[in-house]
């Protein structure tokens, strides 16, 4: 193998052969911590700017390990150079997610120089990955054209500006980070569709553990009551239904889908039902962690409108996610799901006038209203999905 050859060898051989590795696990437990960082910063100051800001934080977060899922679905993290890098980038992932709470204050810089960090990494070790293939070369120059740009505005706004400035200078730089790599498409990318929809499976599952963390950091502080063990109880409930709706057949029929793609058509798939699609997933399930949060601190009071929002706007938020996420799949509506986001949302105002405790039961009552509805009327397609799957 000649000099130029070499760096290719970096690029995973068997797309067919490709699980997520015990390093990409290892890698993802700085996100988890990210996720909780993300909602401690929003139940510090439950107000509505502290939401945009915090829904922004997270849309960042979310881009940088979103590319290095795509990053590890092209090379093998087990080679030397790969698990150096990833190690690196979750040093500089750590820094990032010490400095969320005040992201927006005293450790804007170090935010942002830990993102550009994470973000330099990525895109030097895919640069490496690209040698000798032109198409994926040109694609990873996106990758630097847009975060240069991104992370420099994340630290010039952190740096010299604050108030709304600032805050317009974040959602300028998401926008950017995003906007230049979607703008180019995704020719030239590579994709191993099993890895790829396991490792987005298998961090959805990290952001409903870090809901079930929100109920323990929740309840820190407080008496153990009745009332505490009982929304502890609840909210772990509607996780378990939460986990269910995407897993039982909606997680099985998606990846299905992504498997018999191929081409264009799967890297599309690949950026719109897993890159972009989970995110407000993802997003879903961290205001629903801060709304269970802040029930748990105050059992018996209604909460406040902000958290109010988070609770039940976030499983509306995931429901309605999930709907576009089949819609992109399958080009159908699953109305039951439209529904149920629906209710979710109009409970919000009685969110604010209820013991937050009572808020949970009922919320878990509408989602196993939705859990049972779908499984006793479309029960004979969902054995036929699950067993397809096994024999596969």
């Amino acid at each position: 193998m000649t000099a130029t050859q070499e760096p290719r060898r970096l690029v995973r051989a068997d797309p067919h052969e490709a699980r997520v590795s015990p390093l990409e696990l290892f890698f993802d437990l700085v996100f988890v911590f990210a996720l909780t960082q993300v909602t401690a910063f929003l139940a510090a100051d439950p107000t509505f700017s502290q939401l945009g800001r915090g829904l922004v934080l997270l849309g960042i977060i979310w881009w940088a390990w979103s590319a290095y899922a795509w990053l590890t679905s092209t090379i093998d993290p087990e080679l030397l150079l790969p698990r150096l890098v990833m190690f690196g980038a979750m040093a500089a992932m750590l820094v990032m997610t010490l400095a969320t709470p005040g992201a927006f204050g005293d450790d804007g810089v170090a935010w942002g120089l830990g993102y550009l960090a994470v973000r330099l990494l990525h895109a030097a070790l895919f640069a490496l990955a690209a040698r000798g293939d032109a198409a994926l070369a040109r694609a990873v120059l996106s990758l630097v054209v847009s975060l240069i740009p991104g992370a420099g505005l994340l630290i010039l706004a952190s740096a010299a500006f604050d108030g709304t400035t600032r805050d317009l200078l974040w959602i300028a730089a998401l926008i950017l980070d995003y906007g230049i790599v979607l703008s180019r498409g995704v020719e030239g990318w590579h994709v191993h569709a099993g890895h790829f929809a396991e490792r987005f499976g298998l961090v959805l599952i990290i952001a409903l553990g870090e809901s079930i963390v929100a109920i323990g950091v929740g309840a820190e502080d407080v008496e153990l009551t009745r009332e505490v063990i009982l929304a502890g109880v609840l909210a772990v409930g509607i996780v378990c239904v939460l986990w269910w709706l995407y897993f039982d057949v909606v997680a099985v029929v998606a990846e299905h889908r992504f498997l018999e793609a191929t081409g264009l058509e799967q890297l599309k798939l690949a950026r719109d039902s897993y890159a972009l699609l989970h995110l407000p997933m993802i997003a879903g399930i961290v205001l629903f962690a801060l709304g269970v949060k802040k029930v748990v601190e105050h059992t018996s009071h209604p909460l406040k409108d902000m958290p109010a929002v988070a609770l039940c706007g976030g499983l509306a938020l995931y429901l309605l996610a999930h709907i576009a996420f089949r819609l992109r799949n399958v080009r159908s509506v699953n109305v039951p799901r439209v529904v149920t986001a629906a209710v979710c949302l109009a409970l919000i105002p009685m969110a604010t006038n209820v013991a937050g405790v009572a808020t949970l039961a009922i919320l878990l009552a509408v989602l196993v209203a939705l859990t049972t509805y779908e499984v006793v009327r479309y029960g004979e397609a969902r054995q036929r999905i699950r067993a397809a799957r096994v024999g596969h």
